[in-house]
């Protein structure tokens, strides 16, 4: 992987960069097919475990595409705003981010994916449901659009890199403001 050339950007604090990737909801899932055609799409997401894993219909271009190549970028980032300079270039934007390069494979183990898939469920609808996700259930559940089974698909990361620019609220951008 390429180096990081604005090393004071560099996030190397492992508690908040495993914080962030608990608590954000949203990544962004980079994938190429294998005629070299890149593909990216938002995804829900949990980060359980060290690695990173999202869901979906069984059928469907994700799938296929991570079937044939499981190679993949996964990218979660938060804007926190612009950073104000009286100089025009030396504004900026306050922002975290984490990038994975991974490689992601399909869970086939119904224990792990029912795990996962409860994971999914205490992470977006916590306290919604009354009883467990069952095994059972997982393994009986087929959508409606295509009769096929949920896909669970977990990605092991093999490189991951943060970056920040933290937020200075003294120089924060606030709408109506003007060059001083």
């Amino acid at each position: 992987m390429e180096e990081i050339r604005y090393k004071q950007r560099i996030c190397s604090d492992q508690t908040k960069i495993e914080k962030f990737l608990t608590d954000s909801r949203v990544g962004t899932l980079g994938m190429c097919d294998l005629e070299g055609k890149p593909y990216s799409i938002p995804v829900n997401y949990v980060y359980w475990k060290g690695s990173i894993y999202i869901h979906g219909m069984g059928s469907g271009k994700k799938n296929h595409i991570l079937i044939k190549n499981p190679q993949v970028c996964f990218n979660i980032f938060e804007e926190l705003g612009t950073v104000a300079d009286n100089v025009p270039s030396k504004c900026d934007t306050a922002y975290f981010s984490v990038m994975i390069f991974g490689k992601a494979e399909l869970v086939e183990d119904m224990e792990e994916k029912t795990q996962a898939l409860s994971q999914l469920m205490n992470k977006f609808l916590p306290g919604f449901f009354k009883d467990k996700l069952s095994r059972q259930f997982v393994e009986k559940y087929h959508s409606a659009l295509d009769n096929m089974e949920v896909a669970v698909h977990k990605i092991l990361p093999l490189e991951l890199t943060a970056k920040e620019n933290p937020a200075d609220m003294e120089h924060m951008f606030k709408a109506g403001s003007r060059q001083g």
